[in-house]
């Protein structure tokens, strides 16, 4: 009998009628007027179908395999937009762009009416997105596992220069994408408080009493990898009210009353981030937190138990791993449901815990190393507080046998720190996991030498690294259809599943022809950029000239002030010399300040105003711009980057854990001014030092020159384009109506002792910079270096992370075709 062909789940050539179909049965709306936003409502949902039809497949093949899952926890996911991703990934693009045209549209023009899903802030949850891509592409039997807030971070606006907030409610019109599971519903519980009892058999046993409950509602975003058929999803969690509306409340007028008990619980999922100044910000963080790690180990014991293996198997059949402290909680939690409701003994309990949980670590910053106070976290988690405890009791007797009566040496280990009476989630994290990893080669060694070095010689070999990844499906493949075309038709599309083919572009590095068309393929992008930048701020800029870009979350150790520096350095020597031998530069600047991070908003308002002034002066502005570009996001991101030419990277050495932007950048053809920081380093090795423009102190020189008490107004009083470009900022040449305006941004410097060295580095970035111009001016020179940087990117794929983890830390085989 003859075997039968394999069902066509993307049905090309109904996909016009199935839009009709659901512009009309879904939405409820007519045909006509022709309205943009149904029709990408109808070709979502047409996508969706068929997305659906692959996701059971796969499922399918989980089961059958009877394979071991990885969990990814993760407060966090930055897909940005959906349908262009699924689309290329399913290799539907031609059959979509021909049912748009056929129905009147561009499917581009389709694509930007959807918002930006807003699920995560920057790079942490940009990452969690790239690597649930290349476990569906790898594929990885797997899911991700976070919250489905209903308002992103914020929406930025600038408002005369200065930064302001509005809500991101992205799910305002709803979102095709999501599919509620109102089946599954689980009880996730908070406050109330620990009790003991005797069971049957006089053994003494806890259980969390009087406690009040949240209900948690699963819904999935589906992930297809490249081909489109493994499909896998997130699974994010929406908060629901246990009680509802009390009609007995709003009888006796009490109508806010009436509602109180549902606004407390849903408050849960609904914004990203909420202040955690208050004391209730940081409860509702904590909620937040424990509400993901609740409902999501309830959901991976029940499949775990579909498959009837009892918990002394978990380890081989789960993996979860722990995205940042954020998710850590769950270490008391798997211990709670095992010891209180599964009726595990403690050492075995435990010994599944530290065997199915690893950890990894993205900061070396001690504000970022997330602790909670014991009576806050034993207020709303009683029973975990206890858990915790007991864990942190039996943990420092460890360190007692190999460190006899070095108390000293317990207390920084303790996860409870015995002064400040503060959960250390980091130091939770490490002690309930069996591997801890950096994510980048020198964060790695930071983490090993700096951060945790008595953990690492009381776990030898726990700690190890992963360098992150990026997707090249959407960092190359969908964003930069131009450089796509040219790479494929000389090597052909592999590159898209094994980016070290990307090394076969190295020859054509010296082909003239192949360079021509490499820079028509950048123009081409420039000028889809400063299209953008036209429509988004009615500011001109010119594809011929440099683009420099920085996008970045603001932060004072990435050092968007150091650029601000180069800017005006620059913008004086133009004034003095309107000839001088640099090419025309467009300094593009983006990225959000925390609300309640004065100084990065300072920075902003800075850099406002330095394009003000640099903009408005005739004798210069053919020679130099600056833009800031408001909301940075990754549809915009999309759009920037493939345009960049030169990607700045100058975060101070030993701070930046990774970045991924670096890779990205650098991936399609921009070459890189930074530090010695982060990925940096390795990208470095991988481009060679001729292709990169590395400048400033190594982290070692960075912790060094602290150390000696460095004197910033000693390197100020020595150079004068350093110190005429501070005068400026400080007597308010940028803002002659408030001449004081940048004075917390100087005294941080001169008087504050410039902890992230931006004097230190400020001449060698120049020399740099110079080097950049040089370098410029010959076209042929910098687009050999260009096409050298994407050709020696194939190890910053995020398909090599996630296979690194597979194999290394969570011990699982990729499912066969």
């Amino acid at each position: 009998m003859a075997k039968s062909a394999a069902p066509d789940f993307h049905q090309i050539e109904s996909l016009g009628e199935d839009i009709k179909r659901y512009v009309l049965s879904i939405l409820g709306n007519d045909l006509y007027p022709p309205d943009p936003f149904r029709y990408y409502s109808g070709l979502a949902y047409a996508i969706r179908e068929r997305l659906i039809k692959m996701w059971l497949a796969t499922q399918a093949s989980y089961y059958d395999s009877m394979s071991k899952r990885v969990y990814y926890l993760s407060m966090e996911f930055l897909p940005g937009r959906f349908l262009m991703n699924y689309i290329t990934n399913m290799g539907m693009e031609d059959g979509c762009r021909q049912a748009a045209a056929d129905l009147g549209f561009g499917l581009d023009d389709l694509a930007e009416e959807e918002r930006d899903a807003g699920l995560g802030n920057g790079g942490l949850g940009r990452l969690a997105s790239c690597y649930m891509d290349s476990m569906a592409t790898q594929r990885i039997p797997g899911y991700g596992y976070g919250i489905l807030y209903d308002y992103g971070l914020f929406h930025q606006r600038i408002v005369n220069g200065w930064q302001e907030e509005e809500a991101d409610n992205w799910r305002r019109h709803g979102s095709p994408w999501v599919i509620d599971r109102v089946e599954h519903l689980y009880e996730v519980k908070f406050y109330g408080r620990s009790e003991a009892y005797n069971d049957p058999q006089g053994v003494l046993r806890y259980r969390w009493a009087e406690a009040d409950t949240v209900m948690a509602m699963p819904c999935d975003i589906l992930i297809p990898g490249h081909g489109g058929k493994h499909v896998t999803n997130m699974r994010l969690w929406a908060a629901a009210s246990s009680t509802g509306f009390s009609l007995r409340d709003f009888n006796q007028g009490d109508f806010l009353g009436a509602m109180q008990s549902k606004i407390h619980s849903e408050n849960i999922s609904k914004v990203l981030y909420p202040n955690d100044e208050p004391i209730q910000g940081k409860e509702l963080r904590l909620r937040q937190q424990y509400f993901l790690v609740a409902a999501t180990l309830r959901d991976i014991i029940r499949r775990h138990k579909k498959s009837g293996p009892g918990f002394a198997e978990f380890p081989d059949q789960v993996a979860i791993q722990l995205n940042d402290t954020h998710p850590t909680i769950a270490v008391a939690e798997l211990m709670r449901i095992l010891v209180d409701e599964e009726f595990l003994g403690w050492d075995e309990a435990w010994d599944i815990c530290r065997r199915t949980f690893a950890y990894t670590n993205h900061t070396v910053l001690p504000e970022a190393l997330e602790t909670w106070p014991a009576d806050l976290l034993g207020r709303v988690l009683p029973r975990h507080l206890e858990i915790i405890a007991e864990i942190d009791r039996r943990f420092l007797l460890e360190v007692a046998v190999a460190h006899p009566g070095d108390q000293v040496r317990q207390n920084r280990l303790a996860i409870i720190d015995p002064a400040s009476r503060r959960v250390r989630m980091a130091h939770l994290a490490i002690v309930g996991s069996h591997k801890v990893n950096g994510v980048a080669r020198l964060h790695s060694d930071i983490l090993r030498e700096k951060v945790f070095p008595e953990f690492d010689a009381l776990y030898p070999g726990k700690f190890t690294n992963v360098t992150n990844g990026i997707t090249p499906r959407r960092w190359l493949l969908q964003a930069n259809p131009a450089l796509s075309r040219l790479i494929t038709s000389r090597i052909g599309p592999d590159w898209t599943t094994d980016l070290d083919r990307l090394a076969e572009l190295l020859p054509l590095a010296d082909d003239p022809d192949f360079r021509k068309d490499w820079r028509a393929a950048k123009r081409e992008n420039k000028k889809r950029l400063a299209r953008y930048v036209l429509r988004k701020s009615g500011m001109g800029i010119n594809p011929d000239t440099l683009f420099d870009v920085q996008v970045k979350r603001m932060h004072e150790y990435k050092r968007q002030f150091l650029n601000v520096l180069h800017v005006v350095t620059l913008y004086n020597r133009l004034r003095r010399d309107p000839a001088l031998a640099v090419p025309p530069r467009t300094v593009l600047i983006g990225g959000k300040a925390a609300p309640g991070y004065f100084m990065a908003k300072r920075i902003i308002r800075l850099i406002t105003a330095v394009a003000e002034t640099v903009n408005a002066d005739d004798a210069v502005r053919s020679r130099l711009r600056v833009v800031f570009l408001p909301n940075y996001c990754v549809s915009q991101a999309e759009k920037v980057i493939p345009a960049a030419d030169l990607s700045q990277q100058i975060s101070t050495a030993g701070m930046e854990a990774s970045g991924t932007g670096n890779m990205k950048f650098a991936l399609n053809g921009a070459l890189t001014i930074g530090t010695l920081d982060g990925a940096n380093i390795e990208i470095m090795e991988a481009v060679g030092r001729e292709n990169i423009f590395i400048f400033g102190l190594t982290a070692k020189e960075v912790e060094a020159t602290r150390a000696a008490g460095y004197d910033p107004g000693r390197r100020v009083a020595a150079d004068a384009e350093l110190a005429e470009a501070l005068d400026m900022i400080g007597r308010g040449y940028f803002t002659p109506s408030e001449p004081d305006l940048f004075t917390p941004i100087l005294d941080n410097l001169l008087r504050h002792g410039d902890y992230y060295l931006v004097t230190a580095d400020y001449r060698a970035c120049l020399e740099a910079q110079d080097a950049v111009n040089a370098l410029y001016l010959d076209p042929e020179a910098w687009t050999a270096a260009s096409i050298r940087n994407t050709a020696n990117m194939g190890f910053f794929s995020s398909d090599r992370a996630v296979l690194e983890y597979a194999k290394n830390i969570w011990n699982i085989e990729p499912l066969g075709e």
